[in-house]
């Protein structure tokens, strides 16, 4: 005998899921659409650059070209491409790993991490604006509720691999 998932094509409350995640995804692209257009528009840059210049910001030590590539969630070629174009306007310096001498690391330059500074306070005022409306409990509660979904897809993963 066929269980409620089956019968109904789905999980009870597929239709609902169906409608978050289109939520979830229209918020999303709207507020990196809006990051996007004042990067290009006040600082002459993009969002992966911008992404790239963060996440070496955050390892002041470097990181490999995997590393990088692995934190920001993106193939080696998108982040090579980025990464030799900020290497080429001196934003970022490479060098040799003295692990491994087959690989290089990449940090921010002097000029990078002052060009990054910058951008990173206006980005936090763009974001802090675009989220005026909330209150901080409404912001810890969306939070706490978005952990929760990261968690829910975590286990799909883990059925889908169990399979």
């Amino acid at each position: 005998m066929p269980d409620l998932r089956e019968k109904l094509g789905g999980a009870p409350h597929s239709k609902q899921s169906l409608r978050l995640w289109l939520r979830l995804l229209s918020c999303a692209t709207v507020i990196e659409k809006r990051l996007r257009t004042r990067l290009a528009r006040e600082f002459h840059t993009t969002l992966p650059r911008f992404d790239v210049l963060a996440a070496l910001e955050r390892h002041p030590d470097g990181l490999t070209m995997g590393e990088l590539s692995h934190a920001l969630m993106v193939s080696n070629g998108n982040v090579t491409g980025v990464a030799n174009r900020l290497l080429a306007d001196g934003l970022i310096e490479r060098e040799v790993d003295a692990r491994d001498r087959r690989t290089f690391r990449v940090r921010l330059s002097r000029k990078g991490r002052e060009e990054f500074a910058t951008m990173a306070k206006v980005h936090e005022g763009w974001v802090d604006d675009m989220f005026a409306d909330l209150t901080n409990e409404e912001i810890e509660t969306l939070m706490e509720q978005l952990i929760r979904v990261r968690r829910s897809v975590a286990q799909s993963e883990k059925r889908a691999a169990d399979a």
